[in-house]
Formats: structure tokens, C-alpha cells, sequence
């Protein structure tokens, strides 16, 4: 076990160290430029689309499940324990300062996660169950080629193993965690619980994960929020002093303090980027299976509601985690990950704080493992054909009681390192297929301002 730790710990340091985060966040800039910061710029309308998007109407019946349930089917999958352990995880290595490397991170994966929407639309393909397939390694075959599609192969071959880490176990391990912490309950009965609820959504395919995730992830998701927000309020007098950390050591170490170790900028810079990118997935190519599915004939509509998903999850989510976390001071009392965030919870609301953290991380986790499981699902058929799905199910389900029960510092290490070899794939494909992106977005927008189209 000690050798397999330091395999991936060596491999980890190799693929998270600055070529990775250079190429994340240049891929990310790189579209935002090539799209004029149309993402950050035309946000309100995204979030119209959004709203409009519940029901298909019958125009747009080609896919599966609304524009609507798509989205919150990828937000399900992204709105996990990266929102609470994840970022108390990168505040507790990086110090405050991650949390605006995180910001910049979603800000510039906006681009990112529109592109792999748009490009997910326009080269998906139905399958011989007349099911809509799509994602990274559609639109690499599809878009650039026979030729290329071995790389198509490799995003599949990592991504459906990857899914054990980033949606499966780590998931599963967080709920354990919490779960017994704030309710006594042993690892293996949350495992077992965990395992027979997400079986019984499997068996209804996307489209009850669809139903199950656009009624849980709005409801969780503002439930959070409003507790957040309310912890915050409390703390409204530390809040400029956490601003003024976080901006200030983004850019200039800090030195250890009380349980804190101290972290150099470049600690800020790498936590903040791989928690951000583990929390949104802007660019490692999972969210656009889902949007593949979405009932739609427009990639460039798809692509606006998609790009919500990283603003949802960074920008509101993330923020509130983060501040709540640095108002309350926690951060310097030497504890990491979800009992971190649910100690900052606590200061605020005695006997209240640490539960609400305790019940929306199961929630959280329960959701991105039935939006994980598609996506490991569709890289599975790709590589095998639909005949693999059932046997890659029942794996998925198995997976939940055993990654209950292992160690939380292993599950991160192997989510980490899996999560930046899926995305090396997709990242390329993006620059490569990059023309195809701005070439529909000009054209989607030269008709919208065409006389007589409102």
C-alpha cells in the first residue's frame, strides 16, 4: 500500500505541477479571448436560457432530457464534496489565497465548459438504443478524425476509471466521514445505504437521473446557500479582514499560525486550481456527456447553460465555503476537509452548523455519484459498446460501501491524479477544435442580430 501511495504521489506531483495548470488555465484564457468574454458578458442571458429550458418544446425533441435537467444533471456530478471538503482542503495547504485562484479558475472555465457544451452538441450521435451520446470522445472522433481517435480512446479509458475516484469513492468516503463524526453511524452502514439508494435511480437510466437531479440540486443547492449566507451574516464584521487575506496571499506568502503550516504563493496557486477544477470540472470533459443529452438543436443555447454549471459551483458555492471558513477563523486550528468546513459551520450555529454541513454533503455526494455514474457509463459504451453498461453498473454500485471504508488522504490522491489524465485529452481537443467554436458562436449571434430575428 505504501509503494501504490508513492506512485501516485510521484505521478500526482508530475501531472499537477505547472505545465498542467499553465495549460488549464491557458486553454480556458485562450477561449475567453477567441469568444470576446462572451461567457462573463452574455451571463444574464445564460441564466434566461436556463430558466426557459425546463421543458423541451416539441422543435427541440432531438436528446433525451430537457436543457434544464441536463444542466442539473452535470451540476449534480459537479456540486459534490469539492464544494465543502474540497475547498476547506485547499484553504487548509494554499492559505486563503486559494480561494481567488479559484475564483479565476471558474472565471476563465466558464469559456471552457461553453466550448465543451458546444462541441458536445454539435458532433453527438445516437446510439443503437436511439439514445443522444456525446462528450469529448465523440467530438475528438467526430471533429478531428479517425486519426485522432485514439486520443477519443484514452479520454474514455481515463474518465470511466477516474470515475471511481472523483465520483464514486470520494463521495462515498466524505458521507462516511461526516456521517459518523455528527451521528455515530460506522462507515460500512453509510456505504450500504449510499449503495442501495443509487441503485434504485440507476435502474431508470438518464432519464430519471435527470428527474431525481433537477428536483435535489436546486433544493440542496439554495438550502446551503441560505445557511451560508446566514453564517455570514454573523461574521459580517470579519468578512473585509477575509477579503483582504484572501487577495493579499494570493500573491505573497503567509506564514504559519496556531495549527496552520504556512504556504507559499505557488501552494495558493496549485491548491486553488486543482480543488477549483476538482469542485467545477471546468475542462476535464465530464459535464459535456450530460449536455450531449439535452433536448436541443441548438449547441450555442446549450453551450450558455452549460457554462452556468462553473459559475454556479465556484463563483457561488465555493465562495460561500471559502468565506465561511476564513471569517470563522477555523483555518489556523490545524483541521482539513469536511470537518474543517463543518467546525467553521459550528462557531456560527452551535449544535446546528456542523449538522446542516453533515446533511448536505451526503446529498451533494449522493448526487454527483448518480452524475458520475453516466458519465463513466457513456466512456464505457464508447470503448465497448452498450452490452458493457450493466456489468460498468453494477461495478459503480459495488464501488460506493468499499470507498466508504477507505483512507480519506489515499481517495484524494488517486481522484487528483486521475482528474488532471482525463482532462489532458479534452484540453486538447478544445484548442484543436477551438475554430469550430468561435465559428458557430459568430454565426449563432451575426442571425440573432440579423434584421427582423429578435
Amino acid at each position: 500500500m505504501e509503494a501504490i501511495q508513492h506512485f501516485f504521489s510521484s505521478v500526482n506531483g508530475l501531472v499537477w505541477g505547472p505545465p498542467m495548470l499553465v495549460l488549464i488555465l491557458g486553454v480556458g484564457l485562450f477561449l475567453s479571448i477567441g469568444l470576446k468574454l462572451m461567457p462573463i458578458r452574455k451571463l444574464g442571458a445564460g441564466f434566461r436560457l436556463m430558466w426557459t429550458g425546463r421543458k423541451a418544446t416539441g422543435a427541440e425533441s432531438e436528446g433525451e432530457i430537457p436543457p434544464f435537467q441536463a444542466l442539473m444533471t452535470a451540476l449534480s456530478a459537479t456540486v459534490g464534496t469539492g464544494n465543502i471538503a474540497g475547498v476547506a482542503t485547499a484553504v487548509f495547504l494554499g492559505g486563503p489565497g486559494a480561494l481567488l485562484w479559484m475564483w479565476l479558475t471558474a472565471l476563465v472555465g466558464m469559456a471552457t465548459k461553453y466550448s465543451e457544451a458546444v462541441l458536445a452538441v454539435r458532433f453527438r450521435e445516437v446510439d443503437e438504443r436511439g439514445n443522444h451520446v456525446g462528450g469529448p470522445m465523440y467530438y475528438i472522433r467526430n471533429g478531428l478524425g479517425q486519426k485522432w481517435a485514439w486520443l477519443g480512446i484514452l479520454f474514455a479509458i481515463f474518465a470511466a476509471v477516474a470515475g471511481f475516484g472523483i465520483g464514486n469513492t470520494v463521495q462515498a468516503n466524505s458521507v462516511a466521514d461526516v456521517i459518523e463524526a455528527n451521528f455515530g453511524v460506522p462507515h460500512w452502514i453509510s456505504g450500504v445505504v449510499l449503495m442501495v439508494l443509487v441503485g434504485l435511480v440507476l435502474i431508470g437510466g438518464i432519464r430519471r437521473i435527470g428527474h431525481v437531479a433537477s428536483a435535489l440540486v436546486p433544493l440542496m443547492a439554495i438550502s446551503y446557500l441560505v445557511a451560508g449566507v446566514v453564517v455570514l451574516a454573523l461574521n459580517a464584521s470579519e468578512i473585509p479582514g477575509a477579503l483582504s487575506l484572501v487577495f493579499q496571499h494570493a500573491f505573497t506568502p503567509i506564514a504559519a499560525q496556531g495549527g496552520f503550516a504556512g504556504a507559499a504563493v505557488w501552494a495558493a496557486i496549485r491548491f486553488g486550481v486543482a480543488r477549483g477544477i476538482f469542485s467545477n470540472e471546468a475542462g476535464l470533459g465530464s459535464a459535456p456527456i450530460a449536455h450531449a443529452a439535452a433536448q436541443t438543436k441548438d449547441p450555442i443555447n446549450q453551450g450558455m447553460v452549460a457554462m452556468l454549471g462553473t459559475f454556479i459551483d465556484t463563483i457561488i458555492i465555493c465562495s460561500i465555503t471559502g468565506l465561511v471558513i476564513i471569517t470563522s477563523g477555523t483555518w489556523t486550528q490545524g483541521v482539513s476537509g469536511a470537518e474543517l468546513t463543518s467546525l467553521a459551520f459550528a462557531e456560527a450555529l452551535p449544535g446546528v452548523g456542523n449538522y446542516i454541513v453533515a446533511i448536505a454533503l451526503a446529498i451533494f455526494a449522493f448526487t454527483t455519484i448518480l452524475g458520475w455514474s453516466f458519465y463513466g457509463e457513456r466512456c464505457i459504451e464508447f470503448l465497448f459498446g452498450v452490452k458493457a453498461i450493466v456489468p460498468y453498473r453494477v461495478a459503480w454500485i459495488l464501488a460506493i460501501p468499499v470507498g466508504a471504508t477507505l483512507k480519506l488522504g489515499f481517495v484524494w490522491l488517486v481522484a487528483d491524479t486521475l482528474n488532471a489524465m482525463m482532462a489532458l485529452p479534452n484540453l486538447i481537443a478544445l484548442l484543436m477544435l477551438s475554430p469550430v467554436v468561435f465559428k458557430l458562436t459568430r454565426e449563432h449571434f451575426a442571425r440573432q442580430q440579423a434584421p427582423g430575428v429578435r
